[in-house]
């Protein structure tokens, strides 16, 4: 008989049912298995504004989101928009000033993908434009944002504003958190997260992401992802970040952190720990298989591994490990005060993983009775026609789908300006933390940056923007 301890027939049965609801629900927004092409009056008409590495990512995604048409494109650095139009296929009108793109109007909404210091003004005057709005995360980049955003938001209530946490689209995490919620995992106290990289960004050129005047390092570009998923499980932000982080490794002229450290108190007393490195991509979870990034979510009587895929030839990958019984010995003889002291042994072995999701579903001459038996569950739930093998749709063109039929029917985005607004708020505060070397409270937010006057912010960002100008012209030698 196996040391490790297997889950019971039951524990199978309870994943297989929660697995089918949350597939079910999950078919609600997510895209097609194949995509079609649809007709040009239930297609929404799209800019993009920003063109850079994100930008094009996302165009990419978008060949495969049929209910979104792209007219428009910018950028302030002409090559990019060239890259961009050949990219999208779609002769979209091409302009270096963003104002100009809002003032076409066959623009309906707009992606915008640009350095996260330009999020809050571009995101605002789209508003103003009277455009759906799709921003990338982090949406706000200081304080004062995070309440003018707000009060923005609430006055065009008609409009879709959402934020790119994909995430909150992938029905793969949808399961995870339906799990959390059914119980299959206990209470769930802890989440430990990691986006480690080897070497992350280099200085290649002027890259935008290592400096503090334009981004929020590490905590934006990949705690928020994670903090987002945390914040889900968990059911609400936290109230305090402790941190600590360097600038240990790379001496090429960055400004931000190459490495940060973050502990993240919820409400409930649950924690989110946090790592991010750039010397080292190894995953400690999910046997080692995958590099790079994942959330290891543990309850009172199981633990989830998981991480996302591509939706193509990399899949996400889930695994539940039930929790083994504790077991208290006697002491030995003599060791009575250790007894006292309250010391005890886990006596029991580890258990076995239970696939979330499987790759293949193919009975094979070596499968234990359990693999058998879930194959079966899942094959059954096939049939019925309410779950399907894999998350055959990245969660990316999940979100842009999403955001079209939102903006087609006025529906409200999973990831919205509050799920956006919370993820900025803890990216803020954890670089304060880290900065400051001080416990940072949430509710410091509050007061932060309300004094700032509009004309002071506005002179601000112009002086950022004139000097990423001038950075780009001075390393890439362009006209912008």
């Amino acid at each position: 008989m196996s040391d490790q301890q297997e889950p019971t027939r039951r524990d199978v049965i309870k994943t297989a049912a929660v697995v089918g609801a949350v597939a079910a629900a999950a078919a609600a927004f997510e895209g097609p298995r194949i995509q079609t092409v649809k007709a040009a009056n239930d297609q929404v008409a799209f800019g993009i504004i920003g063109a850079g590495g994100r930008g094009s990512y996302l165009l990419k995604h978008l060949l495969n989101v049929s209910n979104g048409h792209c007219v428009a494109v910018c950028d302030i650095q002409q090559d990019k928009l060239d890259r961009a139009a050949d990219i999208i296929g779609t002769n979209p009108t091409k302009y270096t000033d963003y104002r100009e793109l809002l003032a076409n109007k066959q623009v309906d909404a707009v992606i915008i993908a640009v350095p996260l210091f330009a999020h809050f003004p571009i995101t605002r005057d789209t508003l103003q434009a009277g455009k759906h709005t799709f921003c990338e995360k982090s949406i706000v980049f200081q304080p004062y944002e995070i309440h003018a955003l707000r009060a923005l938001a609430a006055q065009y209530p008609k409009q879709v504003l959402q934020v790119g946490l994909q995430r909150r689209y992938s029905k793969f995490y949808a399961l995870a958190k339906e799990m959390t919620d059914k119980g299959l995992l206990g209470d769930v106290t802890h989440i430990h997260a990691q986006w480690h990289r080897n070497p992350g960004w280099v200085m290649n050129g002027f890259n935008w992401r290592l400096y503090n005047e334009y981004s929020g390092g590490l905590a934006a570009e990949l705690a928020s992802h994670q903090i987002d998923v945390a914040d889900w499980i968990f059911g609400s932000g936290p109230e305090y970040v402790i941190g600590v982080g360097g600038l240990d490794t790379w001496k090429d002229g960055r400004d931000v952190y190459d490495n940060i450290q973050l502990i993240y108190k919820y409400p409930k007393n649950q924690k989110l720990v946090y790592s991010s490195i750039t010397t080292n991509s190894h995953l400690p979870y999910l046997g080692g298989t995958r590099p790079e990034f994942g959330e290891c979510i543990m309850g009172t009587g199981a633990a989830l591994e998981i991480t996302v895929g591509d939706g193509q030839s990399t899949m996400p990958t889930g695994l539940w490990y039930k929790e083994p019984h504790h077991v208290e010995t006697k002491p030995a003889a003599g060791k009575e005060g250790a007894a006292a002291a309250g010391a005890s042994y886990a006596l029991t072995a580890g258990s076995k993983a239970l696939p979330l999701l499987l790759d293949s579903d193919q009975l094979g001459p070596d499968d234990s009775f359990l693999t058998r038996e879930m194959k079966f569950a899942r094959r059954w739930l096939y049939s019925k026609g309410i779950m399907t093998s894999d998350e055959d749709v990245n969660p990316v063109e999940t979100e842009l789908t999403s955001f079209f039929n939102d903006s087609k029917t006025g529906g409200h985005p999973k990831a919205d300006v509050e799920v956006g607004l919370r993820d900025s708020t803890a990216v803020i505060l954890s670089n304060i933390c880290m900065q400051q070397e001080r416990r940072v409270y949430f509710k410091e937010i509050e007061t932060m940056g309300t004094d700032e006057k509009p004309e002071a912010y506005a002179a601000d960002f112009s002086k950022r923007d004139s000097s990423y100008r001038q950075s780009l012209t001075a390393k890439h030698k362009v006209n912008v």
